[in-house]
């Protein structure tokens, strides 16, 4: 386990959502807090409490949630950890999701549904407003301009401060900012999977966040003795390590949200903040 003086995700550096929301950029995605299937209760609540809790003694500022995760299950763990939450803590939830039962989602944008959804994220939270709060799919049977209008009533409304985007292409997010203003897209993005490579410029150049989800796919990558398993031994490393210390390097804008419910992965994850590329391992991944 990491020393208890050491906060590895401040080596991540910072990054302002916004404009004026400031992370580090090293964060921690709540998804696999719940059960299995992300549905119901954990498996080891006290675990699962604990990891929270050792994100905060590791210099995360940034945890990513959803109504979605249990539905509502990660939420309540998340206040039960760490509320009343510390100055600076970063609490990014996501509506759009319905959910029928483990690993069954299907998206739903009605703006009646967001609204209630983000309400309840707000109570099971413990929050009066939601610093960045992301649209997790776009409904394709809802108008995006209902979906993101109402986000945005609730924005003026001051229950959001910030409005973000998840799993998109260039073409929507482009749409979506001439609607509300979009401060971070959360798009799956790894070393295995770089297809929304034209999102990730788009937002390096627009200084907008980005948050990529699965960011650890490494199983292929491994196999064989490929260049992953390669560089992560020169740096003593674990492959994983290596994947997020890559996508670090790979934008300012970058937001590594790497998930777990063990303590020990976390500390593993967060070290990779710690890691120096060289110019020749970055492109030889």
């Amino acid at each position: 386990m990491i020393s208890a003086n050491i906060r590895p995700a401040e080596a991540s550096g910072t990054f302002s959502i916004g404009g004026d929301l400031v992370v580090n950029r090293l964060g921690f995605g709540a998804m696999q807090l719940p059960g299995l299937g992300v549905w119901g209760e954990p498996i080891d609540h006290d675990g699962a409490v604990a990891v929270l809790r050792r994100t905060a003694e590791l210099g995360i500022t940034l945890i990513d949630t959803a109504d979605a995760y249990g539905p509502f299950v990660a939420d309540r763990l998340i206040r039960e950890a760490l509320y009343p939450y510390a100055d600076g803590l970063v609490i990014a939830s996501k509506v759009g999701f319905s959910r029928q039962g483990a690993n069954k989602w299907a998206p739903l944008g009605r703006p009646e549904y967001l609204r209630q959804q983000v309400e309840l994220n707000l109570r099971h939270l413990g929050l009066e407003r939601i610093d960045l709060l992301q649209l997790q799919r776009i409904d394709p049977k809802v108008a995006l301009e209902d979906q993101l209008g109402e986000l945005g009533a609730l924005q003026k409304e001051g229950k959001i401060r910030h409005i973000g985007l998840s799993q998109v292409s260039l073409a929507e997010l482009e749409t979506a900012r001439t609607i509300v203003d979009v401060a971070s897209v959360q798009n799956r993005y790894n070393l295995a999977d770089r297809a929304s490579q034209d999102v990730l410029d788009y937002a390096t150049a627009q200084k907008m966040a980005f948050i990529p989800w699965f960011p650890l796919a490494t199983g292929k990558l491994v196999r064989g003795g490929g260049q992953l398993s390669v560089v992560a031994q020169a740096h003593d490393a674990t492959p994983a390590q290596i994947a997020i210390a890559w996508l670090l390097r790979t934008s300012p804008v970058m937001l590594p949200i790497p998930g777990t419910a063990n303590i020990e992965h976390l500390d593993e994850n967060c070290s990779a903040a710690l890691i120096e590329l060289s110019d020749s391992e970055f492109s030889s991944l």
